[in-house]
C-alpha cells in the first residue's frame, strides 16, 4: 500500500503545466458528451487498485452501466501522466476520467479552463452526495478549493504503536505532546528506539512537523501560509520544527535516521525494534500481513497525533490524503457518465474494502466481508472524522517540497537549525 504514497511523492516532482497552455484548451476541439463512446480512464500504471476495482464493478454492480458505456482504461508511467493530461486538455480531448495532476495546481488550472466537472453539484444532482465520507470531502476541498475529484483512495495518518512495548514499560497511550515526549524518554531509557522513521526520503519526518503545527495553530495553519498571510519563518511555525528537531537531538529516532528508507523503517516497527511509527493507513497491507508483521496485528495500536498544550487544534482533526485522485472531464459528461458516477458512489466503498482490503472516500454501503480489526479501526476513525488536515508539503510548490524533504534528516540530526530549515522552504515558496 505504500506505493500509494510513493506515487504521490513521485507525482509531486512532476512538471506542472503553465496556465497559458491549459487555458488555451477552451478554443480547442469539439469534444462533448454526445461524442463519448466509452467510460474512459487514463491513470498511472502502478495504481492497480483503482483499475481492478472499477473493472470488478463493471462486471458486477455496475454491469448495466458498463454495457451502456464500456469501461476503457489507459495506463501510463507515472512520470508521463501529467504531460499526457496537459496534451489532451490542449486538444479538448480529455478522457472521461483522468488522474489528477501531481500537484493541485494542475487540476485548478484545468478547472479554470472549464475542463473539470464540478462533482459536488453533479453528485448532489444524482442523489448520491451522502455516499461520500465527510472527511474525504474536506480533504479534497483542502487540496483543490472545491470537491472535483473522485476519492477512490483515502488514507488517514497517525502514530501506530506497539501495545506490548507500551505495556511492558507501563506507558499509557499519550493524548498530549508532552506525554508523547515522556513516553519516548521512557522507551529510550529501556533501550528501545522510540520512533521508527524514514529519514532518507524525509516526508515521514516532515509529517511530524505539520502534525505539531496543526495541533498548535489549528487546521487552517498551512493554508494560511499558502495564502501568504503567514510565513514558515514566523515563531510559531519555527517552534514546530524545533519540537521535532528536539526529538532527534534526544536520540528518539535511534541512530542514522538519515540513512533509513521506507522499507527499513517499516521493518524496524514490525519486528519490535521501535515502539512508534508515524505512517498512513496505506501501511495496513503490511500490518495485516503475518509474513511481514512479526509483532502481530493484534499488537498494533493507532493513536492520532496528540494535542499541544494551549493549542487551537484537536486530536480528532485527522491528517489525510486521497492518494493520486481522479478528475472527471466536464466536456465529456452525459447521462451515461452520470449513471456510472452514481453506481460508483453507491458501491465502490464496500467493494474496495471487500475485494482489496483498502479504504476509500466512499461510505462502505453493503457487504464489506470480514475486515481485519486494524482495517476496521481505520474505517471507524474515518467515519467519525469531520475535519481533516493535509500533510506538510501538500500546498507547497515543487521546489519547496523537494527542499523540505531533502533537508528533514539534517533538521533532526542537528546539522540544520529549525530556523534555517524553515527559512530554506519559505524562500522557495516566496520564489515559486
Amino acid at each position: 500500500m505504500h506505493n500509494t504514497l510513493r506515487t504521490r511523492r513521485i507525482a509531486l516532482l512532476a512538471t506542472v503545466a503553465t496556465g497559458s497552455l491549459l487555458l488555451s484548451a477552451c478554443g480547442g476541439g469539439s469534444a462533448s458528451g454526445s461524442d463519448v463512446k466509452a467510460f474512459s480512464l487514463t491513470i498511472n500504471d502502478d495504481n492497480h487498485i483503482v483499475q481492478q476495482e472499477l473493472t470488478t464493478l463493471g462486471k458486477g454492480s455496475c454491469a448495466s452501466q458498463n454495457k451502456a458505456l464500456p469501461l476503457k482504461i489507459q495506463t501510463l508511467p507515472i512520470g508521463n501522466v501529467d504531460q499526457k493530461v496537459q496534451l489532451l486538455a490542449g486538444q479538448n480531448a480529455l478522457p472521461v476520467q483522468f488522474a489528477a495532476g501531481g500537484t493541485p495546481q494542475l487540476t485548478k488550472t484545468l478547472d479554470k479552463a472549464g475542463q473539470v466537472l464540478d462533482l459536488e453539484k453533479t453528485l448532489k444532482d444524482l442523489g448520491v452526495w451522502d455516499d461520500l465520507q465527510p472527511a474525504a470531502v474536506k480533504t479534497v476541498e483542502n487540496l483543490y478549493g472545491k470537491f472535483n475529484v473522485m476519492p477512490y483512495q483515502f488514507n488517514i495518518e497517525g502514530i501506530w504503536y506497539n501495545k506490548k512495548l507500551f505495556a511492558d514499560n507501563n506507558i499509557a497511550v499519550p493524548t498530549t505532546y508532552d506525554q508523547l515526549v515522556a513516553a519516548a524518554a521512557k522507551l529510550k531509557g529501556a533501550g528501545v528506539t522510540a520512533f521508527s522513521a524514514d529519514g532518507k526520503e524525509g516526508w515521514p519526518l516532515t509529517r511530524l512537523i505539520s502534525g505539531y503545527i496543526y495541533r498548535q495553530l489549528g487546521p487552517d495553519a498551512l493554508q494560511t501560509v499558502a495564502d501568504g498571510k503567514a510565513k514558515l519563518t514566523d515563531p510559531a511555525y519555527v517552534k514546530a520544527a524545533q519540537a521535532i528537531a528536539d526529538l532527534g537531538k534526544a536520540g528518539y529516532f535511534g541512530k542514522g535516521v538519515g540513512s533509513i528508507d521506507y522499507d527499513t523503517a517499516s521493518q524496524q516497527f514490525l519486528t519490535g525494534k521501535a515502539a512508534m511509527y508515524y505512517m498512513g493507513s496505506w501501511a495496513l497491507g503490511d500490518f495485516n500481513d503475518p509474513a511481514k508483521n512479526k509483532i502481530g496485528a493484534d499488537n498494533v495500536g493507532f493513536m492520532p497525533f496528540p494535542t499541544v498544550a494551549g493549542g487551537k487544534g484537536s486530536a480528532d482533526q485527522i491528517p489525510a490524503n486521497v492518494g493520486l485522485p481522479v478528475a472527471v472531464s466536464a466536456k465529456s459528461y452525459n447521462a451515461e457518465v452520470g449513471d456510472w458516477l452514481s453506481c460508483i458512489s453507491k458501491n465502490y466503498g464496500a467493494a474496495s474494502l471487500k475485494d482489496q482490503g483498502t479504504v476509500s472516500g466512499f461510505k462502505p454501503n453493503g457487504d464489506t466481508g470480514t475486515l481485519p480489526p486494524l482495517t476496521r479501526t481505520v474505517q471507524d476513525t474515518i467515519t467519525k472524522t469531520r475535519t481533516s488536515t493535509l500533510w506538510f508539503e501538500a500546498l507547497f510548490n515543487t521546489k519547496a517540497t523537494e527542499t523540505s524533504q531533502t533537508n528533514a534528516a539534517s533538521l533532526v540530526n542537528g546539522s540544520l537549525s529549525a530556523k534555517d530549515f524553515m527559512q530554506k522552504i519559505q524562500a522557495d515558496l516566496d520564489n515559486g
